[in-house]
This record gives structure tokens, C-alpha cells and sequence, in this order.
């Protein structure tokens, strides 16, 4: 088939290149000339696993191509995917512009019948939007389609080749056979595709993730509970996820989530809930409880040294908010470094991928960027592990050791040894257990 993809970004490149590894035609076309002239000379402009690879065989393959020629892209295309992004408004909204605007421009240039397909994340009611600026500018017959995407970042190429579920929202039985038809390559080991109206699936993406976001938060409520009570939030966790009907996934009690989804899709659904009058506290409360885990570092550091970090030096492990990508929109590193920063401590960063970003796009010089995590550690007061990259997992404790000034650790994601922490004298904080140390069992911080 000859698809389109508008777009190419973190959705648009993979959806292209998947799309034509398996012997479709793609164009994929966008309007930064910087990134199309970075693209064709072979740059992956994103840290994602396996996707430059991937781009590169299906591009010497000529099955994949890139463009800033909107134009062209929607005459030479029978289908046609929207992944352009759509950030937070003020007020929590998705931003729709550019989804419209891309619309607009299908429409201006469509020269027959098209299927459009929304791949961005959008709030209900968005394809008819879409169909109506479309049908604004043509004539022609256009199919517009809802194809949420469930791609997780740092495994997003797996995640496409082979996935739980396609979703497809369509109002025309023929197209959605069609639509099956492009998909079917991608589920050949019996994994669905799910065929429903528009709006159910649009509604779909926001209630997944809004639904793994508050998996994350109760259990990091629950590890509160776990730490003034003197409970391991690890045992909790087991107990709790061996129930068929729950699940261990989306348990581990941390320092919040972040990233370029859960953030905005539960700001986007708290929105509309409540423009469609449906109460919205069980996600406030989600929210609420997150962006409390990603203060819950500093509370600790406060706990130890007082509002006034002078002289205090606090290594960070991890920037991205995950592994696998150097993704750090809403990360809780974030929170930590420029809370540091601003009560008048130094801070050291390391992280494998995330470094550039940090540097060009969050904090400049205002910190020192460590060649290795164990650098970061030389005469620091204190750590702060925010992301469970695996050289972090289980460092040499007895050089860690010999290298801090401090020995304060805080493990947001649970991966440092706890009993061997104890043994080697550090004052170890992790989430949803008790400290070992200077401070006391049980006492709440």
C-alpha cells in the first residue's frame, strides 16, 4: 500500500519505518527542513532502541523515504497517518493545532479518495473535527479513522512489530477491512485487532494510560503507608500482584512517572471529563499523589541538611524518566536538580543516553556533567537515583563508598541491594520501606 505519514516524530518514525518493513510504500514528510535533512543524511533525530537500524534498512530498501513536500506526501498516499503532537494547553487541554492544521493541508492537496488516519493522541470528538477541516478545503471522498498508538518509549519498535492490540475506530465497514489488511503482517500470532466506533477508541488510549497512571500512584500511596508503618512496599507489591485479577505490572512503588504520555493524556482526561460532566477526583487524586513523589528527594535531602544546601554537592543518576530513551519531559529529575540548584546546592549528573538533552534543552552550565555514574560520585555528599538504567543496578557499593564524602542514598526505583546498603554504613531511603541509618524505622519523612 502507499501510506503516508505526517509527522516524524517520536509516533511518525516509527509508524513509518514499521509500516514499510513490511513491504508498504512510505513517505513520511514533515515541515522542520532541519530534521528531513538530518533524516536523509541518515540521523535518528530521537534515542530510541533498534529504530535507527530500522529506518536504514527500509530506506536502502526504497521503501521509506523523507520529505518536507506535504503536498506531494498526500497525492502519492492512499492512506495517510496524522502524527503530529499535540502538547498541554494552559488549562490541561490537548493543543490541536497542528493536528488541524495538518488536516487543512490534506485537504488542500488531495486529488481523489483518501483514508486519514489520527495516530496522534486526541481527545474525543477530534476525527470529526478533522473530517469537517478536511472537507472544509475538498471535494473528494476521505474516510476519516482513529488508530491510538500504545507505544512505549524505549521498547516502541517492539512494541509496533509486534503488538497486544490494534485498535482501529472506524465508521465504514470496507475501510476498516482495509485498515485490517495493512495491520494484519503485525499480529500474526493471534494478538487482536480491534474493530470499534470512533470515539471508543479515541477514548481508549487516554483511559489506558490514565488507568496505568493510577496503578502507579495507589502504590506509591500504599508505600507511604508501607514506611510509617515499618512494611516493605516490595512485599506488598508481590502479594498484591499475584492476583490474576491484578497483575504485578505497573506496581513498583518510586518517585513518580513522567515522559511525553501519562503527564499530559491524564491532564488531557481530567478535561474532558470534566466538559462532559463526569466527576474527576479519582484522577486529581493521581495526579496529586505524583507530582508528590517526584518532591519526595528533596524532602529527604531537607530532612538531612535544612532548606539551605551550601556546600552540599548531590550526585544524580538518571535524567531521562526512563531507561531506553532520552526523553526528560516531566521527568523527576527535573524536580530534584533545579530544587537542589535553587536552595544553593552543586549538582553532578550522569546519565548513559539523556546527557545532551539535559545540557542543550534543561540546565545548561549550571551543573557538571560526570563522564561515568562513578565520577558523579566523587566527594559528594549525597545520590539520587532516579532512573533504574541496568550499570545502576548494582553498582560496586564498596567504591561508591570510598568515593562519596556523604553517605546519604536515596533509590528512587528500589534496584540498590537493600541489606547490603545497611552493612556498608549508608543512610539508605528507598520508596515504600523502611530507612537504614540516621533514621530511625518507621519514622515518616
Amino acid at each position: 500500500m502507499k501510506v503516508g505519514v505526517i509527522g516524524t516524530g517520536y509516533v511518525g518514525l516509527v509508524v513509518g519505518a514499521g509500516l514499510a518493513h513490511t513491504g508498504n510504500d512510505v513517505v513520511c514528510a514533515d515541515i522542520d527542513e532541519e530534521k528531513i535533512r538530518r533524516l536523509n543524511l541518515g540521523e535518528i533525530p530521537i534515542y530510541e532502541p533498534g529504530l535507527e537500524e530500522l529506518v536504514q534498512e527500509n530506506v536502502e530498501a526504497g521503501r521509506l523515504r523523507f520529505t518536507t513536500d506535504v503536498g506531494s506526501t498526500v497525492r502519492a498516499s492512499r492512506i495517510l497517518f496524522i502524527a503530529v503532537g499535540t502538547p498541554p494547553g494552559e488549562d490541561g487541554s490537548a493543543d490541536l493545532q497542528h493536528v488541524l492544521a495538518v488536516a487543512r493541508a490534506i485537504g488542500r492537496n488531495m486529488d481523489g479518495e483518501r483514508i486519514v488516519i489520527t495516530k496522534s493522541t486526541v481527545p474525543v470528538g477530534t476525527a470529526a473535527m478533522v473530517r469537517e477541516a478536511i472537507r472544509a478545503e475538498t471535494d473528494h471522498p476521505v474516510h476519516v479513522c482513529s488508530n491510538p498508538e500504545f507505544l512505549k518509549e524505549g521498547d516502541a519498535v517492539n512494541d509496533f512489530m509486534k503488538p497486544d492490540r490494534v485498535v482501529l475506530g472506524v465508521d465504514n465497514p470496507a475501510v476498516g477491512e482495509e485498515l485490517r489488511s495493512l495491520f494484519e503482517p503485525f499480529v500474526r500470532t493471534g494478538n487482536q485487532i480491534l474493530l470499534m466506533d470512533i470515539a471508543s477508541a479515541e477514548i481508549t488510549k487516554y483511559a489506558a494510560n490514565a488507568m496505568l497512571a493510577t496503578r502507579i500512584s495507589f502504590m506509591n500511596m500504599i508505600a507511604g503507608l508501607c514506611e510509617t508503618t515499618g512494611a516493605d512496599a516490595t512485599m506488598v507489591r508481590l502479594g498484591v500482584g499475584s492476583d490474576d485479577r491484578i497483575g504485578p505490572s505497573f506496581l513498583f512503588p518510586g518517585i513518580g512517572y513522567g515522559g511525553s504520555c501519562f503527564p499530559k493524556d491524564v491532564k488531557a482526561l481530567v478535561r474532558t471529563l470534566r466538559e462532559s460532566g463526569v466527576d474527576t477526583g479519582i484522577l486529581e487524586a493521581v495526579e496529586a499523589m505524583n507530582e508528590e513523589q517526584k518532591r519526595r528527594p528533596l524532602r529527604i535531602l531537607e530532612r538531612a541538611w535544612g532548606k539551605d544546601f551550601s556546600g552540599r554537592r548531590v550526585a544524580v543518576w538518571g535524567l531521562a524518566f526512563k531507561p531506553n530513551t532520552d526523553d526528560m519531559r516531566e521527568a523527576p529529575s527535573l524536580v530534584t536538580v533545579e530544587g537542589v540548584l535553587k536552595r544553593g546546592g552543586e549538582v553532578v549528573v550522569h546519565d548513559p543516553v539523556a546527557m545532551d538533552e539535559a545540557k542543550h534543552h534543561h540546565f545548561g552550565e549550571r551543573v557538571v556533567y560526570a563522564a561515568s555514574n562513578y565520577d558523579a560520585l566523587e566527594g559528594a555528599d549525597a545520590l539520587v537515583l532516579h532512573t533504574e538504567w541496568h550499570p545502576y543496578r548494582r553498582p560496586d557499593l564498596e567504591r561508591m563508598r570510598a568515593l562519596m564524602r556523604g553517605r546519604l542514598v536515596v533509590d528512587g526505583r528500589n534496584v540498590l541491594p537493600f541489606d547490603r546498603m545497611a552493612e556498608l554504613d549508608f543512610e539508605y531511603h528507598s520508596i515504600g520501606r523502611r530507612p537504614v541509618g540516621a533514621v530511625p524505622a518507621g519514622e515518616k519523612v
